[in-house]
């Protein structure tokens, strides 16, 4: 039995090793996209300008232990002979490389913060601070998530991290770098590590892929790539999958597949048929895409990744042919001027809303469905700012064979969009009473006459006040002091906070019963004349003095015991040197009451 056991336990299988831990860098050299950080490092070791503590910060899986482990074996590295130095080239086979390689060496000891976040865990550190190194040049201590030590556990470390015994290394990683105190930041050397370009990923997939004796399609390893997100632990864990799934041979079909990615052609139709405002087309070719298992999100993901690839050839013409897809180069010639800078930004707001959506909706299909109506509608709506134009140089005037055309396509929603952009241009142009008269029926209503430009700031609160426009006359007259005022143009500095839209409701009035183009603007001026209303008091106080003061007045008071002045009334027959409209916007000023009310 003993026998039988001892030869069946010898032909059990080698572990097999994941590539992320197989093809884990030992050296500088073999890091990919950290050149700063290995540069900086690399003359750091070699002049023996060692700090007392490193930082190493980045996304999840772009190197940070890994970093922390070569720092660890550079720093007590003793060549094959025993007798070397720190080295930025760590040999490799020394006791110390070789034992911290596999983990285990006394000296250089790893700590989880997530798992061991307690005070109590850094006075174990700090305690063994205070002894020397068993057998390697320098104790170095790795905490790994660092962000998730405890306040109090920051608070004990800190004498220690700034001035801890010649002997003694520290080295924090962290995905989270702005829950580390400041205070702990300050002692230490910082080292952002930065993402992995997506083609620097693809070289080195392709690298590990000869090392495992297999091969794959350069498509296959691009999405790879991008799925990593620039980082190369999450990469080469797709990659890993990939193998296993293929069999020795990666196929772009298979990664799509297991990414549950779309098809890049289908998704390049998909964007034609929304930007061509064709629903139909759009719906049909999204439920293909449905059955063949590509989740709604991604494709709204890649959608917005198209329309983020045409806006940067659209704002950076020049840039690297080889930084864009064949097939996005394709459909940004195609489209061409179609579509412009502003449509892709409003196709890019509303894939983010819809992203928002799908992923909260009870069902992630209907809701791409609804976000493809939308896009597909929006792209039948004429440009804003080409309207305003349009509009702009006609003089405030349009005309239905002005408006814009429909969109690319054809189709029932392109002729609906040409019949709405007609109707949006007419309305736009509406407050412009000026344009050539058309014939009437003879039963129609003949317009009202316009009325005269008021020549001063108090005839247009008046004219406020003819129209019933109650609530923006009271505005005009309580909260509005006057800069600069002719016929066409007010320059106005508000009193108090006024409705947002209040300077486009008095010119929009003004165009419409005038027919007058208006200015109507906010100024910011520190200058400007009393509102109207406060005018108004003053003059009603200046009148009840003078009134008061007046002989024949002071005579009828003594004349009359216990009689008093209850009001003050300017002749008809005087003439208009004072406010008219003062009559109608408060009563006769009684110095008795504390407050006048308002009865305008």
């Amino acid at each position: 039995m003993s026998m039988l056991f001892t030869e069946m336990e010898n032909e059990t299988p080698k572990a097999y090793r994941v590539l992320a831990r197989k093809y884990r860098p030992a050296s500088f050299d073999d890091v990919i996209g950290q050149d700063v950080l290995v540069r900086t490092l690399t003359q750091a070791i070699e002049s023996n300008r060692l700090a007392q503590a490193y930082m190493l910060t980045g996304v999840r899986g772009i190197g940070k232990t890994t970093t922390a482990r070569i720092i660890a074996r550079a720093l007590n590295c003793i060549g094959p002979d025993g007798a070397g130095g720190p080295t930025a080239k760590p040999c490799g086979v020394c006791a110390n490389c070789t034992a911290i390689a596999e983990d285990r060496h006394v000296d250089v000891l790893e700590m989880d913060a997530a798992s061991r976040t307690g005070v109590d865990d850094i006075r174990e550190i700090i305690d063994g601070v205070r002894y020397g190194p068993g057998s390697a040049r320098f104790k170095i201590y790795i905490i790994d998530e660092v962000h998730m030590l405890s306040k109090n556990a920051f608070n004990a470390l800190l004498k220690t991290l700034e001035e801890p015994p010649p002997h003694t290394k520290f080295i924090f990683a962290t995905t989270e770098v702005r829950k580390v105190p400041v205070t702990v930041l300050s002692r230490c050397q910082r080292f952002d590590l930065r993402r992995v370009d997506s083609g620097l990923l693809k070289d080195h997939f392709r690298h590990i892929a000869g090392l495992e004796k297999a091969e794959a399609e350069d498509e296959a390893l691009a999405l790879i790539a991008r799925a990593a997100d620039g980082s190369v632990r999450d990469g080469l864990s797709l990659l890993d999958q990939a193998l296993a799934r293929s069999g020795g041979m990666v196929h772009t079909e298979d990664v799509r597949d297991m990414l549950g990615l779309a098809d890049r052609a289908r998704l390049v139709a998909l964007f034609e048929a929304v930007h061509q405002g064709e629903p139909a087309l759009a719906l049909q070719i999204a439920a293909e895409l449905h059955r063949l298992g590509a989740d709604p999100l991604v494709v709204l993901q890649d959608l917005a990744d198209i329309t983020h690839t045409l806006a940067r050839l659209k704002a950076a013409p020049g840039m690297d042919p080889s930084e864009t897809p064949e097939l996005e180069r394709g459909l940004a010639k195609k489209f061409g001027d179609r579509l412009s800078t502003a449509g892709l930004a409003r196709s890019w707001q509303m894939l983010l809303k819809g992203m928002q959506e799908t992923a909260h909706a009870p069902d992630a299909a209907k809701a791409l469905d609804m976000v493809l109506i939308r896009l597909a509608h929006a792209a039948n709506l004429p440009d804003p700012a080409d309207l305003v134009r349009r509009i702009e140089s006609m003089g405030g005037a349009a005309s239905v064979e002005n408006a814009p055309g429909p969109p690319a396509g054809g189709g029932p929603a392109a002729r609906a969009s040409s019949r709405g952009s007609a109707a949006l241009a007419v309305a736009t142009a509406q407050p412009a009473p000026q344009t050539t008269p058309q014939a009437r029926p003879r039963d129609e209503e003949q317009p009202v006459a316009l009325a005269a430009a008021p020549s001063d700031f108090r005839g247009l609160v008046a004219l406020f006040g003819e129209k019933r426009e109650i609530t923006l006359r009271n505005h005009l007259y309580h909260h509005v002091r006057l800069v600069r005022y002719q016929p066409g143009h007010l320059d106005v500095r508000v009193a108090e906070k006024l409705p947002p839209d209040f300077a486009g409701s008095v010119m929009r009035s003004l165009q419409q019963w005038t027919g007058l183009r208006w200015i109507v603007s906010l100024s910011q001026e520190a200058a400007g004349d009393a509102p109207l209303a406060e005018q108004d008091q003053d003059a009603r106080k200046l009148r009840w003095q003078n009134a008061g003061a007046h002989p024949l007045v002071q005579a009828a008071l003594a004349r009359f015991p216990g009689a008093a002045l209850r009001d003050v009334r300017r002749k008809p027959s005087l003439p208009a040197s004072e406010p008219a409209a003062e009559a109608q916007d408060a009563p006769a000023f009684d110095p008795d009451t504390s407050e006048q009310e308002d009865n305008s």
